[in-house]
C-alpha cells in the first residue's frame, strides 16, 4: 500500500491498509490509522497522530511546524481524529508550548483546498473550511461551523457551533452559535437557519434561536443586559443554553 517513490521514516507507525501515494512524505514519530489514504506528493510530520479513514490529498502539508517566531524547535503535537478530508495544498500546523503544545482535529471535517490551520487550534467536528480560509493561532471552531472561501480568523478568535461566514468574511471577534455574519470586519447578518434545517433543528427551536438573536443584535440593549437575557430565555428554551454559555465565557467580546 505504499507507492515505492513514498518516503517514509522507519519510525513511523502506519496500520496495514494506509495508503501512501508517489512521493508523498511520512516524517518521524507520526501515527496513521487504519483506511486513511495520504495522496501523491502530501507531507504529514510529526509528533502527529492520525486516526482512521481520513483522506489526504496532495501537496497538503501536515503537522509542519508552526509559524510562530517562540517557536524553538520543542517536541509539539498534532492530533486529528477520523474520517477528515485535507484537500489540495492545505496546511494544518503542530502546537506550540505556549498554547499547550497540541493543535487538534476532531471527526468528520473538510479542509478544501488552499485552507490553513495554524498552531495550537482547535477544531470540533463537522465543521467546513471552505478554499483558501485561513485560521490564525489559538482559534477554536466549535461543530458543525463553516467558514466560506477566503474568510480570514484572528488569533484567539472562536467560532460557534452551528454559525456561518460568508466568502472573504474577516473575523476579528467571536462569533456566536447560529450566527451569519459576512464583512470586513464581519458582521452579524442573521441566523443560520438554512443550516438548522439541514441538521433538522425543529421549527420551535429555530424561533427560539431567532428570539435569541434579537434580543442579542436588535434589543437595543447593552451586552450585558443581552447576556442576562440570553440566560433567562434558556430556562425555557433548552436550544438557547448554548449561545448562553458561549458569550459568557468569551475573551475577545462577539462580533456586534
Amino acid at each position: 500500500m505504499i507507492h515505492p517513490t513514498a518516503v517514509v521514516d522507519p519510525s513511523a507507525q502506519l496500520d496495514d491498509d494506509v495508503e501512501v501515494g508517489p512521493y508523498a512524505i511520512i516524517g518521524a514519530d507520526v501515527r496513521i490509522g487504519h483506511g486513511t489514504w495520504i495522496g501523491p506528493h502530501a507531507l504529514v510530520r510529526g509528533p502527529s497522530v492520525l486516526g482512521c479513514d481520513n483522506r489526504i490529498f496532495q501537496f497538503a502539508s501536515v503537522g509542519e511546524e508552526p509559524q510562530d517566531k517562540k517557536y524553538g524547535g520543542e517536541p509539539t503535537r498534532l492530533i486529528v481524529g477520523d474520517r477528515n478530508v485535507v484537500r489540495e495544498s492545505a496546511t494544518i500546523h503542530r502546537g506550540t508550548l505556549q498554547g499547550g503544545g497540541e493543535t487538534c482535529i476532531g471527526n468528520d471535517n473538510l479542509f478544501m483546498a488552499y485552507t490553513h490551520v495554524a498552531h495550537d487550534c482547535i477544531i470540533a467536528d463537522h465543521v467546513i473550511m471552505a478554499n483558501a480560509a485561513s485560521l490564525g493561532g489559538h482559534v477554536v471552531i466549535e461543530d458543525w461551523a463553516i467558514l466560506g472561501g477566503f474568510s480570514i480568523v484572528h488569533q484567539f478568535c472562536r467560532i460557534g457551533a452551528h454559525s456561518f461566514s460568508a466568502m472573504g468574511s474577516v473575523i476579528g471577534k467571536d462569533v456566536p452559535p447560529y450566527v451569519t455574519i459576512d464583512g470586513h470586519p464581519a458582521v452579524p447578518r442573521g441566523i443560520n437557519s438554512e443550516g438548522l434545517k439541514r441538521r433538522d433543528f425543529s421549527n420551535n427551536e429555530i424561533n427560539a434561536i431567532r428570539r435569541a438573536y434579537r434580543l442579542l443584535y436588535m434589543s437595543n440593549l447593552k451586552l450585558d443586559e443581552a447576556m442576562h437575557a440570553l440566560q433567562t430565555l434558556a430556562e425555557s428554551e433548552p436550544v438557547v443554553a448554548r449561545m448562553a454559555a458561549f458569550l459568557s465565557t468569551s475573551a475577545r467580546s462577539i462580533v456586534r
